[in-house]
């Protein structure tokens, strides 16, 4: 008896193999729809995207402008030899510090010291004469009075006793050079400091004709840093304290100055600023000014490239933001804030400078304002947002030292998993 098998019926039978690939197409999207509506909140209407705000918050804010400098020592002297002859001895170790009148180098002083014998003994020469002049002149005054002795005789021996007392004083002045002369045979260190390698070695003759340098003596404690600052940027600042914008430094007239390392670390030691030049460098509009460092450790060197923090000036009721918050352009700065509905909408706001890696918000935001800081791309037009506070990268995990970390926000805020990336920093400016 034959078997009958049944098999389930192809509704795609007798269609050709297009007609059979669109047919399946079109299944697989009623399919799809049919999914897609079970899981659809009520009314079909997303939830609002979370972004992370920070609130505002005014109050004194110092500018602060980023200068390139470079440091000098405070007083450089170089060591020269003043007496000509053979170098004999290095009395220091080169790279070390050395005190003021501390001997350095001995030059062969043999010749000077016999110029000072020498010149000794012209004086006492002249000294012998003057007392044989001056017992003439006592034998002849009562000579000449009594007539005795010509008044020409008196005369002539007079004149020869003051002779004789003015080789006496050629004689002590020739001592006296001499005696420097020796002294410079032996070269001391004008300045106190550190000093640097030996220009020359023992045996050289030195001082022959010109002063030879023989070293280079620094004082780095403290250090001066130079730096310049444009003309027009000086009497702006000027002008807006005077009129009130801005306020000085706590109150007083000195600027705040702090050095940034090539490393982009912060020197621990502030500066003080020491003058501001009365001109200004025709040629490139610059106004030169100096600071005095701290250098207790010499963990500075002179000529050293640094950058030169200033905080010249305080703006009263300023605000400060992330630089990410901020949109810059040709038409001017912008930031987005979160009315109290919900709603987001674009707030112009004046810039005034930087403060690390954040913005100085001179105008154009209230106390408790909320603005956007990331999750950009989540904005669409007239769409109501839910406001998250924004959490700094790493702040949770790494928080400063001499600081406490900021509450740590729930895993269900992806606007703050969203700015853990760096591109997100840059986002405001494309995304909007």
């Amino acid at each position: 008896m034959p078997i009958h098998r049944s098999f389930p019926v192809d509704p795609l039978a007798g269609l050709s193999l297009r007609k059979r690939y669109v047919g399946v197409a079109l299944l697989s999207l009623v399919l799809a729809g049919c999914g897609k509506s079970s899981n659809a909140p009520a009314g079909g209407t997303p939830p609002p995207a979370q972004v992370g705000v920070v609130t505002v918050t005014q109050g004194d804010v110092g500018l602060f402008t980023e200068l390139p400098g470079r440091l000098e020592a405070s007083r450089v002297a170089e060591v020269r030899a003043r007496a000509a002859g053979i170098l004999q001895k290095r009395l220091f170790r080169e790279g070390s510090d050395v005190k003021a009148g501390q001997p350095l180098f001995a030059i062969d002083a043999a010749p000077y010291a016999a110029a000072v014998a020498s010149a000794r003994a012209g004086q006492a020469r002249a000294e012998a004469n003057v007392a044989q002049a001056t017992a003439l002149v006592e034998r002849y005054k009562p000579l000449v009075e009594a007539n005795a002795v010509s008044k020409q005789d008196y005369a002539n021996a007079v004149a020869a006793q003051k002779q004789a007392q003015a080789d006496v004083a050629v004689g002590k002045a020739n001592v006296q050079t001499a005696s420097i002369n020796l002294g410079y045979a032996s070269v001391t260190a004008p300045i106190s400091g550190r000093i640097g390698r030996a220009l020359v070695t023992e045996g050289a003759l030195v001082g022959q004709g010109t002063a030879t340098p023989l070293a280079v003596i620094q004082q780095i404690n403290p250090l001066y840093v130079n730096f310049t600052q444009s003309a027009s940027e000086t009497m702006k600042l000027r002008a807006a304290m005077q009129s009130g914008q801005l306020k000085r430094v706590n109150g007083t007239h000195a600027a705040s100055v702090r050095l940034l390392l090539e490393d982009g670390t912060e020197y621990p030691t502030p500066a003080r600023l020491l003058f501001e030049d009365l001109t200004v460098d025709p040629t490139t509009g610059q106004v030169t000014l100096r600071a005095e460092v701290p250098n207790p450790r010499g963990d500075l060197l002179p000529g050293l490239y640094v950058r030169v923090r200033v905080e010249q000036a305080q703006a009263s009721n300023a605000v400060t933001l992330p630089q990410q918050a901020v949109t810059r352009s040709a038409q001017g700065d912008t930031v987005m804030v979160v009315a109290p509905d919900g709603k987001v909408m674009p707030r112009a706001v004046r810039i005034g400078s930087a403060k690390g890696t954040q913005w100085v918000v001179l105008d154009g935001l209230k106390t408790g304002e909320q603005v956007i800081v990331d999750g950009f791309q989540k904005l669409r037009p007239d769409a109501v947002v839910k406001a998250v506070p924004w959490q700094p990268v790493g702040a949770a995990s790494a928080p400063a030292p001499g600081a406490s970390a900021p509450p740590a926000q729930p895993s269900a805020n992806p606007a703050s998993t969203a700015s853990a990336s760096p591109p997100a920093a840059a986002a405001p400016a494309s995304s909007r």
